[in-house]
């Protein structure tokens, strides 16, 4: 998959390709990201892309020009990719939604600053709005990385021998309990079943735990 990121600060994104499961996606040719520096398209020789909003107010506004042509340029080498814009009034991100995303070829990443972007360009450029949650951030930079490691990790090989399909959410519900070394600590022991060698009852205890630890913490998702 490629993920192209329109952003005034590209180098915010140097560590998703050199630490972690994203860093390994993007060794293993499964993922490639690469960063646009929206300035770059700018037509005034200050480089600008904003300017104060029509009506007043706090604030500035990123142009459309600056937008729209990068957005071209990125659709001259991937025609299928979908626009998305990091924005607060955006559909939540969900699991379900980044399992949607991974099935495209390529997705391109608008990261919004100041008031946020000309209405124009919501309307006629980008395919998709997405927040990551209900409050507000400085810029799309924070929330595009958290996108890109939800998308990338539903992608087969990303996680080398690991598997989402028990992450939390991705049956309906939080993940169950885990354990490791040592046994027992400050009187505390691991769960007998899991010291068993019994998987079926192991897969049994992890079932009911995870839909009892769903219950206490997040019981939303059940009534959903």
């Amino acid at each position: 998959m490629i993920f192209d990121v329109i952003t005034l600060f590209p180098e915010m994104f140097a560590a998703l390709k050199t630490e972690g499961v994203i860093a390994r996606g993007v060794k293993k040719s499964l993922l490639e990201i690469n960063t646009w520096q929206l300035r770059d398209f700018a037509t005034n020789k200050h480089r600008n892309i904003d300017d104060s909003p029509y009506g007043g107010g706090a604030g500035m506004v990123m142009q459309v020009q600056p937008i729209r042509d990068c957005i071209g340029k990125i659709k001259q080498q991937n025609p299928k990719t979908k626009v998305i814009y990091l924005s607060p009034q955006g559909k939540k991100l969900t699991h379900k939604i980044a399992l949607e995303l991974s099935k495209f070829e390529a997705i391109t990443l608008l990261c919004g600053r100041y008031e946020g972007v000309d209405e124009r360009v919501i309307e006629f450029d980008i395919d998709m709005e997405i927040s990551i949650g209900d409050y507000v951030i400085s810029g799309g930079e924070l929330g595009a990385m958290v996108l890109i490691d939800a998308v990338s990790r539903q992608l087969d090989g990303v996680l080398g021998n690991q598997d989402s399909l028990d992450d939390s959410f991705a049956n309906g519900q939080l993940d169950y309990p885990h354990y490791t070394r040592p046994e027992i600590i400050d009187g505390q022991a691991v769960p007998a079943v899991l010291l068993s060698g019994h998987q079926a009852n192991i897969n049994d205890w992890r079932k009911d735990k995870a839909f009892e630890i769903t219950q206490k913490k997040r019981p939303d998702l059940l009534n959903k």
